[in-house]
Order: C-alpha cells, then structure tokens, then sequence
C-alpha cells in the first residue's frame, strides 16, 4: 500500500500497558499528538475535546485515585485488595495518560460532540501511532466518578483515559470480519 495515510490507519493498533518500555515521551511528542487530535472534525467548531495531561508525579496521583473510587463504589462482597492495587497500578504502567473529555455546550446533539472528541482520539492514536508511540484508549466504569478529581464543569464528562508508552511491540494484522459483512448497496 503505497498511500501513507491508508497505511497508517490499517497498521494502527491497541497497544497495551505492558509493552509499553520504560523511555519517557517527550512534551514536544506529547504536543505533537495534542496538536493532531485539535484538528479533528466539529460540527459548527465546537471543538468539544479536552484534555488532561498526567506523567509522573501525576500518573501516580490518577492511580491513587482509581484505587480509592474502586475501593469506595465496588460492593463489599466483589471488592478484592488486588483489584484495588491492578486499579492504581495500571495508570502508573504508561509514560502519559491522558485524560478524555467531552465540553459539551449545548449547541448541538450530546452524541455529535461525544463524535467528535472521538475523533479527535483517532487522531490522537494515528499520530501517535506515527511516531512510533503505543496507545490504549480505556473506559472502565470508574470514569464516571473522576470529575471532581479532574476538575470537571458540570457540562463536562470524562469518556476514557488514553495511556501512552513507547513500545517493542511487533505489528500484527487487525482481527476483524470482511467489510463485505458490514455494508449494503442501494442501486
């Protein structure tokens, strides 16, 4: 395949936590793949994506926090310590999370602005995916409950955490069905 950007988007792939490597991403590439996702399509240019960014420090602080929401809303009799612990442990498993945000505004269907930040995130995961960066997009329920964390508008809501990490990992194909299963002509 010859058109890169046809290439890019057939080679992309999840890239878990645990082949992520231990070499720090830079805040240019950080930026770089910022700068992709602002560039994503936007019904009337409300550009409803937004961001926080946490390395370090901060990615220990977000698991801290995963481990105490899961502590506090997983019943008694479903709580586990381990679970607890994989919760806070998995956010400190990247060299960036990214925290995904949808600014809704109220202009438009709640659904196109959640599309939209959406496709900021495909983006965000092309570029990424150029420079040769793994990224995970996770949405576990807990989400639902890091607005004051985040500091979140009561327009706003956190739709998923995008970890980050530089990575050895071997392409592999795309485990899907034929499009030919997924599509109708009209004629």
């Amino acid at each position: 395949m010859n058109n890169e950007v046809l290439r890019a988007i057939h080679s992309r792939r999840t890239i878990n936590q645990n082949s992520f490597t231990s070499e720090d991403i830079s805040k240019e590439d950080i930026l770089t793949i910022l700068e992709a996702a602002n560039v994503a399509p936007t019904h009337k240019r409300t550009q409803p994506w937004r961001f926080v960014i946490f390395q370090k420090d901060g990615l220990n602080r977000l698991g801290a926090e995963l481990g105490r929401i899961y502590k506090e809303i997983t019943p008694s009799e479903k709580y586990t310590e381990l679970a607890e612990q994989n919760m806070a442990k998995k956010a400190t498993m990247s060299n960036v999370a990214i925290a995904i945000i949808v600014n809704y505004t109220g202009e438009l269907p709640e659904w196109e602005e959640l599309a939209a930040t959406a496709c900021a995130v495909q983006n965000m995961w092309l570029a990424a995916h150029s420079l040769r960066i793994g990224g995970y997009w996770a949405s576990p329920g807990l989400i639902n409950h890091l607005g004051s964390f985040l500091n979140l508008e009561d327009n706003q809501r956190c739709v998923g955490l995008f970890y980050m990490g530089h990575h050895n990992s071997e392409p592999r194909e795309p485990v899907r069905s034929p499009i030919e299963e997924k599509i109708r002509w009209e004629r």
